[in-house]
Protein backbone atom coordinates (compact mmCIF):
# COMPACT_ATOMS: atom_id res chain seq x y z
CA UNK A 1 0.00 0.00 0.00
CA UNK A 2 1.12 3.56 -0.70
CA UNK A 3 0.05 6.74 1.08
CA UNK A 4 0.50 10.20 -0.39
CA UNK A 5 0.63 12.94 2.26
CA UNK A 6 -0.36 16.39 1.01
CA UNK A 7 0.21 19.78 2.65
CA UNK A 8 -2.17 22.22 0.88
CA UNK A 9 -1.01 25.70 0.03
CA UNK A 10 -2.49 28.82 1.59
CA UNK A 11 -2.41 32.51 0.84
CA UNK A 12 0.43 34.31 2.57
CA UNK A 13 0.19 37.91 3.70
CA UNK A 14 2.19 39.21 0.75
CA UNK A 15 0.01 37.24 -1.65
CA UNK A 16 -3.11 38.81 -0.19
CA UNK A 17 -1.45 42.23 -0.24
CA UNK A 18 1.37 42.35 -2.83
CA UNK A 19 2.26 45.91 -1.80
CA UNK A 20 3.86 44.45 1.33
CA UNK A 21 6.77 43.29 -0.79
CA UNK A 22 7.66 46.94 -1.39
CA UNK A 23 8.11 47.65 2.30
CA UNK A 24 9.13 44.49 4.11
CA UNK A 25 12.57 42.84 3.88
CA UNK A 26 12.16 39.19 3.00
CA UNK A 27 14.30 36.70 1.19
CA UNK A 28 12.54 33.74 2.74
CA UNK A 29 8.94 34.15 3.78
CA UNK A 30 7.76 30.60 3.17
CA UNK A 31 8.37 28.56 6.29
CA UNK A 32 8.46 24.81 6.64
CA UNK A 33 5.29 22.70 6.94
CA UNK A 34 3.79 22.01 10.34
CA UNK A 35 4.64 18.77 12.15
CA UNK A 36 1.26 17.10 11.55
CA UNK A 37 2.26 15.07 8.51
CA UNK A 38 5.75 14.36 9.86
CA UNK A 39 4.23 12.85 13.01
CA UNK A 40 1.70 10.73 11.12
CA UNK A 41 4.44 9.46 8.83
CA UNK A 42 6.47 8.49 11.89
CA UNK A 43 3.71 6.20 13.19
CA UNK A 44 2.93 4.66 9.79
CA UNK A 45 3.97 0.97 9.44
CA UNK A 46 7.26 0.37 7.64
CA UNK A 47 5.65 -1.76 4.92
CA UNK A 48 3.71 1.24 3.59
CA UNK A 49 5.34 3.37 0.90
CA UNK A 50 5.18 7.10 1.63
CA UNK A 51 5.12 10.09 -0.69
CA UNK A 52 4.90 13.74 0.31
CA UNK A 53 3.76 16.73 -1.74
CA UNK A 54 4.07 20.31 -0.59
CA UNK A 55 1.39 22.09 -2.58
CA UNK A 56 3.07 25.43 -1.86
CA UNK A 57 6.10 24.44 -3.92
CA UNK A 58 4.35 22.78 -6.85
CA UNK A 59 0.69 21.94 -7.49
CA UNK A 60 -0.31 18.73 -5.72
CA UNK A 61 -3.24 18.01 -8.03
CA UNK A 62 -1.43 15.73 -10.44
CA UNK A 63 -2.04 11.97 -10.76
CA UNK A 64 -0.50 9.59 -8.23
CA UNK A 65 -0.14 5.82 -7.92
CA UNK A 66 -0.89 6.07 -4.19
CA UNK A 67 -3.84 4.11 -2.81
CA UNK A 68 -4.61 6.72 -0.14
CA UNK A 69 -4.18 10.49 -0.08
CA UNK A 70 -3.98 11.98 3.42
CA UNK A 71 -4.16 15.70 4.15
CA UNK A 72 -3.30 17.88 7.12
CA UNK A 73 -4.37 21.51 7.03
CA UNK A 74 -5.42 24.49 9.08
CA UNK A 75 -8.09 27.08 8.31
CA UNK A 76 -6.12 29.27 5.89
CA UNK A 77 -5.41 26.21 3.74
CA UNK A 78 -8.93 24.79 3.96
CA UNK A 79 -10.22 26.16 0.65
CA UNK A 80 -7.35 24.51 -1.20
CA UNK A 81 -7.56 21.37 0.94
CA UNK A 82 -11.23 20.83 0.07
CA UNK A 83 -10.44 21.41 -3.60
CA UNK A 84 -7.65 18.83 -3.52
CA UNK A 85 -9.88 16.37 -1.70
CA UNK A 86 -12.38 16.58 -4.55
CA UNK A 87 -9.62 16.16 -7.12
CA UNK A 88 -8.17 12.97 -5.66
CA UNK A 89 -11.59 11.45 -4.97
CA UNK A 90 -12.39 11.97 -8.63
CA UNK A 91 -9.20 10.03 -9.38
CA UNK A 92 -10.62 7.09 -7.42
CA UNK A 93 -8.33 7.52 -4.41
CA UNK A 94 -9.33 7.10 -0.80
CA UNK A 95 -8.96 10.47 0.89
CA UNK A 96 -8.44 11.31 4.56
CA UNK A 97 -8.43 14.78 6.15
CA UNK A 98 -6.89 15.70 9.49
CA UNK A 99 -5.51 18.72 11.25
CA UNK A 100 -6.99 21.79 12.90
CA UNK A 101 -9.67 22.69 10.35
CA UNK A 102 -11.07 19.15 9.90
CA UNK A 103 -11.12 18.84 13.70
CA UNK A 104 -13.04 22.09 14.10
CA UNK A 105 -15.27 21.74 11.03
CA UNK A 106 -15.76 18.02 10.27
CA UNK A 107 -19.15 18.57 8.65
CA UNK A 108 -17.58 21.10 6.25
CA UNK A 109 -15.04 18.47 5.22
CA UNK A 110 -17.32 15.44 5.08
CA UNK A 111 -18.49 15.90 1.50
CA UNK A 112 -14.93 16.37 0.19
CA UNK A 113 -13.16 13.41 1.82
CA UNK A 114 -13.88 9.77 2.45
CA UNK A 115 -12.81 10.10 6.06
CA UNK A 116 -12.15 12.83 8.62
CA UNK A 117 -9.85 12.41 11.62
CA UNK A 118 -10.94 14.60 14.53
CA UNK A 119 -8.32 15.65 17.06
CA UNK A 120 -4.92 14.03 17.46
CA UNK A 121 -4.25 11.49 14.76
CA UNK A 122 -1.79 9.10 16.38
CA UNK A 123 -4.30 7.28 18.62
CA UNK A 124 -6.48 6.28 15.65
CA UNK A 125 -3.98 6.03 12.79
CA UNK A 126 -3.36 2.29 13.20
CA UNK A 127 -7.11 1.69 13.01
CA UNK A 128 -7.44 3.94 9.97
CA UNK A 129 -4.77 1.97 8.14
CA UNK A 130 -6.27 -1.36 9.19
CA UNK A 131 -9.67 -0.26 7.89
CA UNK A 132 -8.16 0.88 4.58
CA UNK A 133 -6.52 -2.52 4.14
CA UNK A 134 -9.89 -4.21 4.76
CA UNK A 135 -11.76 -1.81 2.48
CA UNK A 136 -13.77 -0.57 5.47
CA UNK A 137 -12.63 3.03 5.89
CA UNK A 138 -15.00 4.83 8.26
CA UNK A 139 -16.29 8.36 7.62
CA UNK A 140 -14.94 9.65 10.96
CA UNK A 141 -12.35 8.75 13.53
CA UNK A 142 -11.89 10.35 16.93
CA UNK A 143 -9.64 9.18 19.73
CA UNK A 144 -11.39 8.09 22.90
CA UNK A 145 -8.26 8.61 25.01
CA UNK A 146 -5.70 11.42 25.21
CA UNK A 147 -2.50 10.54 23.39
CA UNK A 148 0.42 9.72 25.66
CA UNK A 149 3.58 11.36 24.35
CA UNK A 150 5.94 8.94 26.06
CA UNK A 151 6.12 6.37 23.28
CA UNK A 152 5.89 8.60 20.21
CA UNK A 153 8.81 8.43 17.76
CA UNK A 154 10.62 11.45 16.35
CA UNK A 155 8.72 13.21 13.57
CA UNK A 156 9.75 12.32 10.01
CA UNK A 157 10.98 15.80 9.09
CA UNK A 158 13.19 14.12 6.50
CA UNK A 159 10.09 13.97 4.30
CA UNK A 160 10.05 17.76 4.24
CA UNK A 161 13.77 18.31 3.90
CA UNK A 162 13.98 15.88 0.97
CA UNK A 163 11.38 18.01 -0.81
CA UNK A 164 13.35 21.24 -0.59
CA UNK A 165 13.73 22.57 -4.10
CA UNK A 166 14.63 25.70 -5.97
CA UNK A 167 14.78 28.73 -3.71
CA UNK A 168 12.87 27.00 -0.91
CA UNK A 169 15.38 26.34 1.82
CA UNK A 170 13.69 27.23 5.11
CA UNK A 171 16.06 28.32 7.80
CA UNK A 172 14.23 26.54 10.59
CA UNK A 173 11.83 23.71 11.32
CA UNK A 174 9.41 23.34 14.23
CA UNK A 175 10.30 21.42 17.37
CA UNK A 176 7.43 20.36 19.60
CA UNK A 177 7.91 20.61 23.36
CA UNK A 178 4.38 19.82 24.48
CA UNK A 179 0.76 19.45 23.47
CA UNK A 180 -2.46 20.87 24.85
CA UNK A 181 -3.33 23.97 26.82
CA UNK A 182 -5.64 24.54 29.81
CA UNK A 183 -6.38 28.14 28.85
CA UNK A 184 -9.31 29.35 26.78
CA UNK A 185 -7.98 32.21 24.65
CA UNK A 186 -10.58 33.70 22.32
CA UNK A 187 -8.98 32.90 18.98
CA UNK A 188 -6.95 29.79 19.82
CA UNK A 189 -7.80 26.30 18.58
CA UNK A 190 -5.18 24.47 20.65
CA UNK A 191 -7.39 23.35 23.57
CA UNK A 192 -9.81 21.73 21.11
CA UNK A 193 -7.36 20.29 18.60
CA UNK A 194 -4.78 19.14 21.18
CA UNK A 195 -7.03 18.93 24.29
CA UNK A 196 -6.95 20.98 27.49
CA UNK A 197 -4.56 18.48 29.04
CA UNK A 198 -1.06 19.93 28.78
CA UNK A 199 1.44 17.14 28.15
CA UNK A 200 5.20 17.49 27.81
CA UNK A 201 7.44 15.47 25.56
CA UNK A 202 10.24 13.71 27.41
CA UNK A 203 13.45 15.70 27.48
CA UNK A 204 15.26 13.04 25.43
CA UNK A 205 12.60 13.32 22.74
CA UNK A 206 13.00 17.09 22.49
CA UNK A 207 16.78 16.78 22.35
CA UNK A 208 16.33 14.14 19.64
CA UNK A 209 14.26 16.58 17.60
CA UNK A 210 16.97 19.22 17.96
CA UNK A 211 19.73 16.80 17.02
CA UNK A 212 18.06 15.47 13.89
CA UNK A 213 17.62 19.03 12.63
CA UNK A 214 21.22 19.93 13.50
CA UNK A 215 22.44 16.98 11.43
CA UNK A 216 20.61 18.43 8.44
CA UNK A 217 22.08 21.88 9.07
CA UNK A 218 18.70 23.29 10.14
CA UNK A 219 17.77 25.47 13.05
CA UNK A 220 14.89 24.76 15.39
CA UNK A 221 11.95 27.00 16.16
CA UNK A 222 10.35 26.21 19.51
CA UNK A 223 6.98 27.69 18.79
CA UNK A 224 4.89 26.96 21.90
CA UNK A 225 4.72 29.87 24.28
CA UNK A 226 3.00 27.45 26.69
CA UNK A 227 6.49 26.13 27.51
CA UNK A 228 6.98 29.21 29.72
CA UNK A 229 3.92 28.50 31.88
CA UNK A 230 4.82 28.65 35.57
CA UNK A 231 5.27 25.28 37.25
CA UNK A 232 6.22 22.02 35.57
CA UNK A 233 6.37 23.44 32.04
CA UNK A 234 8.92 26.09 32.97
CA UNK A 235 10.92 23.55 34.98
CA UNK A 236 11.13 21.25 31.97
CA UNK A 237 12.14 24.13 29.73
CA UNK A 238 14.87 24.98 32.22
CA UNK A 239 16.02 21.36 32.17
CA UNK A 240 16.19 21.50 28.37
CA UNK A 241 18.32 24.63 28.43
CA UNK A 242 20.59 23.06 31.06
CA UNK A 243 21.00 19.93 28.93
CA UNK A 244 21.95 22.05 25.93
CA UNK A 245 24.44 24.14 27.90
CA UNK A 246 25.99 21.01 29.42
CA UNK A 247 26.86 19.79 25.91
CA UNK A 248 29.31 22.66 25.67
CA UNK A 249 27.75 24.36 22.66
CA UNK A 250 24.52 26.28 22.15
CA UNK A 251 21.75 24.69 20.15
CA UNK A 252 20.87 26.00 16.70
CA UNK A 253 17.64 27.66 17.80
CA UNK A 254 15.99 30.20 15.52
CA UNK A 255 13.48 31.45 18.09
CA UNK A 256 11.23 30.37 20.94
CA UNK A 257 7.66 31.46 21.53
CA UNK A 258 6.75 33.61 24.53
CA UNK A 259 4.38 36.41 25.59
CA UNK A 260 4.87 39.64 27.51
CA UNK A 261 3.36 38.33 30.77
CA UNK A 262 5.67 35.33 30.56
CA UNK A 263 8.73 37.54 30.07
CA UNK A 264 7.67 39.61 33.05
CA UNK A 265 7.21 36.46 35.16
CA UNK A 266 10.57 34.97 34.18
CA UNK A 267 13.58 35.65 36.37
CA UNK A 268 16.88 36.93 35.03
CA UNK A 269 18.72 33.62 35.72
CA UNK A 270 16.28 31.78 33.43
CA UNK A 271 16.64 34.38 30.69
CA UNK A 272 20.43 34.20 30.98
CA UNK A 273 20.23 30.41 30.75
CA UNK A 274 18.08 30.63 27.63
CA UNK A 275 20.65 32.93 26.05
CA UNK A 276 23.48 30.51 26.88
CA UNK A 277 21.48 27.66 25.34
CA UNK A 278 21.31 29.50 22.02
CA UNK A 279 18.08 31.48 22.25
CA UNK A 280 18.84 34.77 20.51
CA UNK A 281 15.27 35.62 19.56
CA UNK A 282 11.83 35.49 21.13
CA UNK A 283 8.78 35.16 18.94
CA UNK A 284 6.72 37.49 21.10
CA UNK A 285 3.02 36.76 20.59
CA UNK A 286 0.70 39.70 21.18
CA UNK A 287 -3.00 40.47 21.22
CA UNK A 288 -4.24 37.60 23.39
CA UNK A 289 -2.83 38.25 26.85
CA UNK A 290 -3.99 40.88 29.40
CA UNK A 291 -0.99 43.10 28.72
CA UNK A 292 -1.06 43.41 24.93
CA UNK A 293 -4.85 43.38 24.65
CA UNK A 294 -4.95 46.62 26.67
CA UNK A 295 -1.58 48.30 26.17
CA UNK A 296 -2.49 50.00 22.88
CA UNK A 297 -6.07 51.03 23.60
CA UNK A 298 -5.08 54.34 25.21
CA UNK A 299 -7.09 53.43 28.29
CA UNK A 300 -4.65 51.41 30.41
CA UNK A 301 -1.33 53.17 31.20
CA UNK A 302 -0.35 50.32 33.51
CA UNK A 303 -0.61 47.74 30.71
CA UNK A 304 1.42 49.99 28.42
CA UNK A 305 4.09 50.42 31.09
CA UNK A 306 4.28 46.65 31.54
CA UNK A 307 4.65 46.22 27.78
CA UNK A 308 7.65 48.57 27.77
CA UNK A 309 9.07 46.67 30.72
CA UNK A 310 8.76 43.34 28.91
CA UNK A 311 10.63 44.59 25.83
CA UNK A 312 13.35 46.16 27.98
CA UNK A 313 13.77 42.93 29.93
CA UNK A 314 14.15 40.92 26.73
CA UNK A 315 16.70 43.35 25.29
CA UNK A 316 18.65 43.44 28.56
CA UNK A 317 18.96 39.65 28.34
CA UNK A 318 20.40 39.98 24.83
CA UNK A 319 17.38 38.27 23.27
CA UNK A 320 15.73 40.05 20.35
CA UNK A 321 11.95 40.45 20.80
CA UNK A 322 10.52 39.67 17.35
CA UNK A 323 7.12 41.11 18.21
CA UNK A 324 3.73 40.18 16.74
CA UNK A 325 1.08 42.90 16.97
CA UNK A 326 -2.61 42.02 16.58
CA UNK A 327 -5.09 44.60 15.28
CA UNK A 328 -8.87 44.24 15.57
CA UNK A 329 -9.48 43.31 19.20
CA UNK A 330 -12.73 44.53 20.75
CA UNK A 331 -11.12 47.55 22.44
CA UNK A 332 -9.06 48.62 19.42
CA UNK A 333 -9.98 51.83 17.62
CA UNK A 334 -8.51 54.10 14.94
CA UNK A 335 -5.86 55.34 17.36
CA UNK A 336 -4.52 51.85 18.05
CA UNK A 337 -2.29 51.91 14.97
CA UNK A 338 -0.56 55.12 16.07
CA UNK A 339 -0.11 53.78 19.57
CA UNK A 340 1.42 50.53 18.29
CA UNK A 341 3.84 52.38 16.03
CA UNK A 342 4.83 54.75 18.81
CA UNK A 343 5.41 51.83 21.17
CA UNK A 344 7.54 49.98 18.62
CA UNK A 345 9.69 53.07 18.01
CA UNK A 346 10.18 54.00 21.66
CA UNK A 347 10.72 50.47 22.99
CA UNK A 348 13.53 49.66 20.57
CA UNK A 349 11.83 46.84 18.67
CA UNK A 350 13.69 46.26 15.39
CA UNK A 351 11.68 43.37 14.01
CA UNK A 352 7.92 43.00 14.08
CA UNK A 353 5.01 41.44 12.27
CA UNK A 354 1.41 42.58 12.15
CA UNK A 355 -1.79 40.55 11.96
CA UNK A 356 -5.53 41.07 11.87
CA UNK A 357 -7.61 39.42 14.58
CA UNK A 358 -9.20 36.33 13.03
CA UNK A 359 -12.06 34.30 14.57
CA UNK A 360 -10.96 30.82 13.52
CA UNK A 361 -13.78 28.28 13.19
CA UNK A 362 -14.42 26.36 16.38
CA UNK A 363 -12.75 28.87 18.70
CA UNK A 364 -14.57 30.86 21.38
CA UNK A 365 -14.34 33.99 19.22
CA UNK A 366 -15.94 32.15 16.31
CA UNK A 367 -18.96 31.07 18.32
CA UNK A 368 -19.33 34.48 19.97
CA UNK A 369 -19.20 36.39 16.69
CA UNK A 370 -21.53 33.89 15.04
CA UNK A 371 -24.05 34.52 17.81
CA UNK A 372 -23.64 38.25 17.33
CA UNK A 373 -24.00 37.89 13.53
CA UNK A 374 -20.62 39.54 12.97
CA UNK A 375 -18.97 36.92 10.74
CA UNK A 376 -18.85 38.53 7.29
CA UNK A 377 -16.75 36.13 5.23
CA UNK A 378 -16.54 32.34 5.10
CA UNK A 379 -13.98 32.08 2.35
CA UNK A 380 -11.47 30.03 4.30
CA UNK A 381 -8.46 31.24 2.32
CA UNK A 382 -9.14 34.68 3.79
CA UNK A 383 -8.60 33.35 7.33
CA UNK A 384 -4.87 34.00 7.21
CA UNK A 385 -4.49 36.97 9.61
CA UNK A 386 -4.26 39.33 6.62
CA UNK A 387 -7.98 39.89 5.97
CA UNK A 388 -10.75 41.23 8.18
CA UNK A 389 -13.46 38.56 7.99
CA UNK A 390 -15.72 39.91 10.74
CA UNK A 391 -17.33 43.19 11.76
CA UNK A 392 -15.02 44.88 14.28
CA UNK A 393 -16.58 46.58 17.30
CA UNK A 394 -15.08 50.07 17.08
CA UNK A 395 -13.72 50.20 13.54
CA UNK A 396 -14.87 49.45 10.02
CA UNK A 397 -13.46 46.55 8.03
CA UNK A 398 -11.69 49.05 5.79
CA UNK A 399 -10.15 50.84 8.75
CA UNK A 400 -8.76 47.58 10.10
CA UNK A 401 -7.38 46.58 6.71
CA UNK A 402 -5.78 49.94 6.02
CA UNK A 403 -4.46 50.11 9.57
CA UNK A 404 -2.85 46.70 9.16
CA UNK A 405 -1.14 47.80 5.94
CA UNK A 406 -0.06 51.06 7.52
CA UNK A 407 1.57 49.19 10.41
CA UNK A 408 3.72 47.19 8.03
CA UNK A 409 4.52 50.19 5.86
CA UNK A 410 5.40 52.69 8.55
CA UNK A 411 7.27 50.29 10.80
CA UNK A 412 9.66 49.39 7.98
CA UNK A 413 9.62 52.69 6.07
CA UNK A 414 12.57 55.04 6.20
CA UNK A 415 14.97 52.41 7.47
CA UNK A 416 17.66 50.55 5.62
CA UNK A 417 16.81 46.84 5.60
CA UNK A 418 20.10 46.09 7.31
CA UNK A 419 19.08 48.42 10.13
CA UNK A 420 15.82 46.56 10.57
CA UNK A 421 17.05 42.96 10.37
CA UNK A 422 19.75 41.24 12.34
CA UNK A 423 22.38 39.53 10.13
CA UNK A 424 20.61 37.53 7.46
CA UNK A 425 17.45 37.06 9.53
CA UNK A 426 14.36 37.74 7.45
CA UNK A 427 10.70 38.24 8.12
CA UNK A 428 8.56 35.14 7.59
CA UNK A 429 4.86 35.76 7.06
Amino acid sequence: MKILFVYPRFQRHAEAHPELKQWVPMNEYLGSPSLGIAMMAAVTPDDIVLEFRDDRLSPADVPTDADVVAFSFFTAAASRGLELGDYFRAQGKKTIAGGIFPTMMPDECASHFDSVVIGEGEPVWAQVIADVRKGQLQPRYKATEIQSLAALPLPRVDLYIDKEAGSFHPDDYPVQLSRGCPLNCQACALPTSMTTSMRDFHLDHVVGQLEQLAKEGKRACLTEDTSWFPGSAAKKLKALFERIVARGAPATISYIGISMPMILATGKPMLDLAKKAGVDMFYLVGGFDPVTKQAFTGKDPKALSRAYEAIAKSLDAGIEPYTSFLLGNEDDDEGTVDRMLEFAAKSGITKAEFAIFTPYPGTPAWFRLLKEDRILDRTWSHYNDANCVFQPKNMTVEQVTQGYLRLWREFYAGKNFQDRCVAERTIQF
